[in-house]
């Protein structure tokens, strides 16, 4: 069986988009950082679909190369087949949203990384281990990558795989057009036409655009273009026509379109249209490769670009196979896909990226009980907090599985330092000990302060709540908590909430359930729960249901620690550890507490301190998994 369903080959660069839209690019203040290329689209559009994705390209050996590769990686793209340039610079994009019919965009790819794209980085055991393999015609433009393509594809007729053509005609790449010109979809030129001729008849599918097929067969009669392509192509032809949808033809070109075989179309705003041709090949090639008939697989492909038309981004737009499945059964509810509710949670909550089923971590986010401590002062208690760190990356030492508390007050070299470690990070909101809830300074009164945060930092709020709260300081908190879960939306960043009932009043097995399904019924839907170590199956049991009822999809919940002695937390967690989805614990003072107090008044050595948190934090790892390898046989959920 083959490794990979899939491989694209060609451009791979950094999409910068930006943030404002219905201005001009001479005026955009901020932009967003995306993977961008149609080919590397395509792999991470197909991945999102199931497919097992790989993409041959190039990057430079820098910030933005690394950025492609890892966020490959994340998408779950196979990146053996990317090659890292030493010489060259990855390829940007800049570009906008100006209204429907106008996307600035200038393309920054002068003697770029992906354009040096060589014979020599076409391996032919990577090419035999695919299905299939995907060209995009930039790369036919260039006698060099031509080559590579070339090789690629007599590799792939040689092992059997099925080949196809995305034509991805852009004038400026193919220099027919100017620099000032990236949103120019179409320029005649003959030279281009004999050059995608000449190579048409390597291909099992062929897709473009109606400006697409008009230059690949020399016409902009589309029936008289697609007709020229035939005669030299037995491959299935796939024209994309916009609103109207799109249409196959997989022998003779009849007199019209529309006696082609299509799939359903799905009538929806148009927000943005770069990168839609991508988020249907996609979907047309879930189709083709599960070997649907053409109206299924189009009918895939159709919607694939409705997402993408009706989002910010090109990658970031596309759907999961959760998210495809979900749409084509139930439908359209209303026309902008981006601010359909329901839709967007499946969208967000099914293409998170990293494996944390097992969640091992150590908090030290504490603020108000580190500034209670003797001999504390500001500087003293990040000191501190780096020591926690290193303790913590002692015990992860580049294992799966481990993360952190830590705030930016008091942890803030901390917490930059922790960035790119492999750790989970999650930061904390709240201001200490706040009961109606308000929060640290630092994120303003509009929340606005997200914006600076690490895309990796997982938004975490405390909330001291019970269902016996009167009416306004329930209604304070959750106006709090829920502006804040939409402000890290908006910023793409995970959002994690705490509850702690039972510092306000008595609880019993129903409590936290009760709270759980209040955040939901408010429209907060939190990637982690973080949740105190229940001492009864029930109290789990009510919880996990509010939950799973209301959203399939979390991430999961950590058990919070409350300063308990070790032997406590073990006995908590092998009651936790029976339901799958506690993916963990969250504990802090139980680790650092003896070690901060002995630091701060001198009696304790920065090694002693690091040794004994990493120590303390090792036990309870050992304790966590020990209760979780003893539960899973039995697994109460």
């Amino acid at each position: 069986m083959s490794k990979l369903d899939v491989i694209t080959i060609g451009r791979a660069g950094v999409d910068l988009y930006g943030g404002q839209i219905g201005g001009r690019l001479e005026d955009m203040g901020s932009f967003d950082k995306y993977i961008g290329g149609s080919p590397t689209n395509i792999a991470c559009g197909t991945a999102r679909l199931g497919l097992k994705s790989g993409l041959i390209t190039r990057v430079g050996d820098e910030h933005m190369g690394r950025f492609i590769l890892e966020q490959l990686a994340r998408e779950g793209v196979s990146t053996d087949g990317v090659v890292t340039d030493p010489e060259r610079l990855t390829a940007l994009v800049i570009l906008g949203i100006r209204d429907e019919e106008q996307f600035p965009l200038i393309f920054y790819r002068e003697n770029c990384a992906d354009m040096a794209l060589c014979e020599d980085d076409i391996k032919e055991d990577f090419i035999a281990s695919a299905r299939s393999i995907v060209v995009t015609g930039t790369h036919l433009s260039n006698v060099k990558t031509e080559a590579a393509v070339m090789k690629a594809l007599e590799l792939a007729r040689k092992h059997g795989l099925r080949t196809a053509l995305d034509i991805d005609y852009r004038p400026n790449l193919w220099g027919v057009a100017g620099h000032g010109d990236g949103e120019s979809r179409f320029v005649e030129s003959a030279k281009v036409t004999e050059k995608l001729l000449s190579t048409l008849h390597h291909f099992d599918l062929i897709v473009g655009t109606e400006e697409e097929f008009h230059i690949a067969g020399g016409s902009t009669n589309t029936i008289e273009a697609l007709r020229a392509v035939r005669a030299v192509s037995n491959a299935t032809l796939v024209c994309k026509r916009g609103a109207a949808g799109a249409v196959a033809f997989e022998g003779e070109i009849p007199d019209s379109l529309d006696d082609g075989q299509t799939g359903p179309g799905f009538p929806i705003e148009v927000f943005n249209v770069l990168g839609a041709g991508d988020g249907f090949f996609s979907g047309l090639l879930k189709g083709w490769l599960d070997d649907e008939d053409w109206p299924t697989a189009l009918k895939y492909a159709n919607a694939c670009g409705a997402f993408a038309v009706s989002r910010h981004g090109c990658t970031p737009a596309y759907p999961s196979l959760t998210e495809l499945e979900f749409f084509l059964e139930r439908g359209i509810k209303q026309k902008d896909l981006r601010n359909d509710p329901e839709l967007e949670q499946i969208h967000w909550s099914t293409n998170r990226h990293g494996d944390w089923s097992t969640m091992r971590v150590f908090a030290f986010d504490h603020r108000m009980q580190l500034e209670d401590m003797e001999g504390y002062t500001l500087e003293r208690g990040g000191e501190f907090k780096e020591l926690c760190l290193k303790a913590a990356e002692k015990v992860q030492n580049g294992k799966y599985g481990y993360g952190i508390l830590c705030d930016n007050r008091i942890g803030r070299s901390a917490l930059h330092a922790a960035s790119g470690s492999g750790l989970w990070i999650g930061r904390p909101t709240e201001w200490p000990g706040s009961r109606p809830l308000t929060l640290e300074p630092e994120l303003g009164s509009d929340f606005g302060g997200l914006n600076q945060w690490a895309k990796e930092n997982v938004v975490k709020v405390l909330c001291f709540c019970h269902p016996d709260d009167d009416a306004e300081t329930q209604a304070k908190q959750e106006d709090t908590v829920k502006r804040l879960f939409e402000a890290s939306r908006r910023n793409r960043l995970e959002f994690l909430l705490e509850i702690i009932p039972s510092k306000v009043a008595p609880v019993d097995d129903e409590t936290s359930a009760i709270l759980i399904r209040r955040f939901y019924e408010i429209g907060v839907y939190p990637d982690w729960w973080k949740l105190e170590p229940f001492t009864t199956d029930a109290a789990w049991q009510n919880a996990i249901a509010a939950i799973e009822e209301n959203d399939p999809h979390t991430r999961g919940i950590v058990v919070l620690g409350l300063d308990a002695p070790e032997e406590e937390l073990r006995a908590s967690f092998e009651v936790a550890a029976a339901y799958p989805l506690v993916r963990g614990f969250a504990v802090g003072r139980t680790i650092f507490g003896d070690a901060a107090r002995a630091w701060m008044k001198g009696d304790m050595s920065d090694a002693a301190a690091i040794e004994q948190m990493a120590d303390r934090y090792t036990r309870l790892c050992t304790i966590w998994d020990e209760a979780r390898e003893t539960a899973r046989p039995n697994s109460a959920n």
